[in-house]
Order: C-alpha cells, then structure tokens, then sequence
C-alpha cells in the first residue's frame, strides 16, 4: 500500500488567496476575437461617469464601468465588450497623446482600468471611453512634474467619509469650483452600514456582505452627480477607512466576529478596486490588497498613502462579545503595549525608509485618522481605542522615524473622526516643552454627521497641542502648497441637508518651510 503524501495544512487565508490566484492573473488577459460581439446596451453605459488617479511624472491610471443598470448588477450581463480609450492634450482630441483599447468582462464587473504610460510630465490632459456606439463624459487629469519642472506649486483637496444617506455631496460642488490639481481620499468611500439622524436619501439594499452586493453599494454611491464631477476634474489618491468592508474592522476580526470575515473582506476588496482609479497592480489576491503607495509631486511633495486596517492589531479592551473599538481609562493597561501595530511592521518600515530616502520640500503621510493625542472626559482621561490613543506606542515608534529620517517638513492628514482639527505632533504629548515632530490637518467629513460638541470641547481643553477643533461642520480641506510654505483651508458647507447649500472658510493655517506647527493666518 503506497504511503500517504502529508500536505502542509492551508490557512483560511491562504485558501482564499489561492483561490482569486487564477481570477487575478486573468484580470486583464486578452480575450479572444470570439468573445468580443458588438455590444447592444439596455441604457446608456457610462453612468458611473470616468476617473482617473494615482498620477505619475509620465502617466496616470484612467478608470470607468460599463453599467447601464447600475444598481441591479451593472446590466451588462456576461458578455466581454471592447472599450476604447483616448487620452489627448486638448479637449477636442484633435491631438491624441495615447489610445488603445480594453476588455471590460463580466467577472471584472465590466470595469477598466488603463495604467496610461508615455505621457508628458506636469501637464494637463482630456480623456474619454467608448463602447459600441455609446461615448462617455470627457475627463480632465493631469501627470505630476518632474522636479524643478512645472512642480513650483500645488493646490490639493484632502476629503473623507461621505455617508450616502446623511447628506448631499454639496462640498464636491465647491472644491471642483476650487479647481484642485489632486484630489486626497482617505477613506470611508463607502458606508456599509445605515446609521445617523434625519437622512435625505436611503440605500437602496441592506448591508453588503457578498462581492455583488459590495459592487451595488459602490454603484450608488458613484451614481451621485457631484461626485462624478469631481472624479472626472482632477485625478485622485485614495485610501480606505473602515466602512469599505464593516466598522470598526481590524485586520481579520470585524466588529460582529463573524467566522467568515475574510470572505467579506475579499469581497469588499475586489468590490473597491473594481470602482476606483488604482494601479492594475493593486488588483486584490482574495482578502488581501496592496493599497499603501508612495506618489510625487516633483520635488516639491512626497505623499506617503498609508493603510491602517488591514495589518493592525485587534482593537484592546473591547466591549463583551464584540469586535472593534471602546473608549477606555487607566485600567486597560493594554493599550500601552509596545507589540500592538496601526501599519504592521512591513508597512511601517516602508514608511521609514521612504521619508529617510525623500528629497521633497513637503512630505506628507495620508491616513485615515487623528494622529493627535485627543483623550477626554474632565478627570481621568479617555481614550477612543480605534484610533491612534489605542495604539500609543506604534504612534511613537512612527514619529519617532519622522524624527530619525530628517525628512524636511514632514505634515500628516487625517479623517475619520468627523471633525476638523489642527494640532502639532510631539514624542511625549504630556510634555507641551518637547519639539514638534510634525504639523497635522484632520479634515472633517463630507455627510458624516459628527461627534457631540461636548465631546470636542473636552478634547480641545485637555490636549494643549491641538489648536482648533470643530466637530459641527462638514466639508473638506484645501492646501495651497509652495516652497516656502502651506496653507491650508477649512472649507465648511453650510448645511448638507440642502443640495444647494454654500460654503464658508472658517479658518486658515499656514506652516512654514523649515518650521514644524501650524499657525493661525
């Protein structure tokens, strides 16, 4: 009797990598002749409009689905369809820069995604899909300069959490008339959830968690006019938050502790990447994607994109039963553990290496959250664990790389939280004595309602290096960037309860080439 062989045992993680392996290597294969009929659309097939991201000195990443009907599937059903690209220097496309043609397949939810290379650095170009004999809305995006080449300044837009159902997308209204050069997202494109006060719109289905339910989730949200807009204005770096999958998740564990989590993360993974203008190498392997990237704006800005969910440590001291986050005092020691990870240790690393090899003028770290110390409450302080006071030590190790790799005006973007802040970032938040490490700006939401004023004033009260802190406000941030300094401003809509609210600035900072710490304009 022949001896039995012994296989390795095969992870759930492993198992589901292996098993989008074949998916993935096909994503953007050539299809043969034979599947490609001309296509006969039940509606017009662009309606999630175009985008494009993840700019480069001599290229950009140019993005649409086909999806006559958006929200039941995309309607294309499952045939292949040959989509043509063009990108040109003028908007008649009377001067064509490149062009070509791509597959968009069912089991891609007929999306394309163009990695467009040969362009010329620094300069603004048009572009355009069809199929068949359907056209899409002209986009406008632009390459990032070389250095000392056409890279003397840049306007920015840095925006997070947009909740579908809480408001309208009034402050994309505004920063396209900002006419920003980029566009920063830092996650919470998506909510999977219905939660908060007084909507204005309704999901049109119940919580996602399978690959087709996570596809018409992001279909909704992509159908708002003003969101199309402004993907079609100007290219955009993103990163996700927690609602791209489930709130409060980390790593392998979601807040419900569900068995099958990584199937849902898988699923809301490839889900994203299918409705984003990201590189095709970011393509997810079953639950597993490579967000984090590093992008340049000539020598003036480094931006280092960060991912803080899905390689960080289980939240400590939770609820009984639950996943995710608690706010905690002194007696979860836990919390100071010098082992728990925000990045995973890869991640920070890279983060290290990247801003001690930097030559920018401006390096930026783009995360998801407050950086800041920010505990509360008016004896014993508290302390949200899903944000960085949840991970101190990992905090700390961070700055202190900032510190070590003398990176020149290192700034650090933030969202989540619902509100606006601006504070200095030091090594030891309880000693105001100590040097600041570096500037921070964490932008309020787009719809997300915010958290209780009373909430915000204890936070602003207790921590002496957070300077301004507004939580009743929604909008975004614009940063105005040169060699000789940021300014950076506080963009509020008046109300996103009405499409066709205004918009204030409620304050301006400025930092200084060479001097870490924001102050006032």
């Amino acid at each position: 009797m022949a001896k039995e062989r012994a296989f390795p045992a095969l992870s759930r993680r492993r198992f589901l990598r292996a098993s989008f392996a074949l998916a993935a290597a096909s994503f953007f294969a050539p299809l043969p002749l034979a599947a490609r009929p001309r296509p006969k659309f039940s509606g017009y097939p662009f309606t999630l409009g175009v985008a494009s991201g993840s700019p480069w000195d001599t290229g950009v990443v140019l993005w649409t689905r086909l999806a006559p009907d958006p929200l039941n599937g995309g309607g294309v059903g499952k045939e292949a369809i040959e989509v043509q690209w063009e990108i040109a220097r003028d908007a008649g496309f009377r001067s064509v820069a490149r062009k070509g043609v791509a597959i968009a397949a069912a089991d891609r939810a007929h999306a394309v995604h163009i990695d467009v290379e040969g362009l010329e650095p620094g300069r603004g170009y048009f572009y355009r899909f069809m199929a068949g004999d359907e056209a899409s809305p002209v986009g406008r995006t632009r390459t990032a300069p070389s250095p000392g080449k056409g890279d003397e300044r840049l306007r920015f837009a840095v925006a997070s959490c947009q909740q579908y159902e809480q408001g309208w997308y009034g402050a994309y209204r505004h920063m396209l008339a900002d006419e920003p050069d980029l566009v920063v997202f830092l996650g919470d494109y998506i909510y999977e959830s219905s939660w908060g006060r007084d909507h204005v719109r309704k999901h049109a289905s119940p919580e996602p968690y399978a690959l087709d339910d996570y596809r018409n989730r992001y279909a909704q949200y992509k159908s708002d006019e003003d969101l199309k807009r402004m993907h079609a204005a100007a290219p955009w770096l993103y990163t996700w938050d927690d609602h791209e999958v489930d709130n409060d998740y980390a790593n392998d564990r979601g807040e419900d502790l569900l068995p099958n989590f990584l199937e849902r993360r898988a699923a809301a993974y490839r889900a994203c990447f299918e409705h984003l203008p990201l590189r095709r190498a970011m393509l997810p392997a079953g639950p597993d994607m490579r967000l984090h990237e590093r992008y340049k704006w000539g020598g003036l800005a480094q931006f280092d994109v960060l991912d803080d969910r899905q390689y960080r440590s289980h939240q400590v001291c939770p609820k009984a039963n639950r996943g995710g986050s608690n706010t905690v005092g002194a007696s979860c020691a836990a919390r100071l553990d010098p082992a728990l990870t925000m990045l995973g240790a890869g991640q920070e690393k890279w983060l290290a290496d990247g801003l001690a090899a930097s030559g920018a003028r401006w390096n930026v770290i783009a995360q998801q959250t407050l950086m800041a110390q920010a505990g509360r409450g008016k004896d014993e302080a508290l302390y949200w664990t899903d944000g960085w006071d949840g991970y101190p030590a990992a905090r700390r190790r961070l700055l202190e790389s900032v510190t070590a790799s003398n990176a020149r005006n290192p700034v650090v973007l933030g969202g989540d939280v619902h509100a606006t802040f601006v504070a200095d970032l030091r090594l030891d938040f309880e000693r105001p004595d100590t040097p600041v490490v570096a500037t921070e700006f964490c932008g309020t939401s787009i719809t997300s309602q915010g958290p209780d004023a009373k909430r915000v004033a204890q936070m602003l009260e207790r921590n002496p290096h957070i300077h301004f802190a507004n939580g009743s406000k929604r909008g975004y941030l614009l940063m105005d960037v040169t060699a000789q300094r940021m300014e950076t401003k506080l963009r509020a809509i008046e109300t996103v309860k009405r499409h066709d609210a205004g918009i204030e600035t409620l304050a301006s900072w400025i930092v200084e080439d060479g001097k870490a710490g924001a102050k006032a304009a």
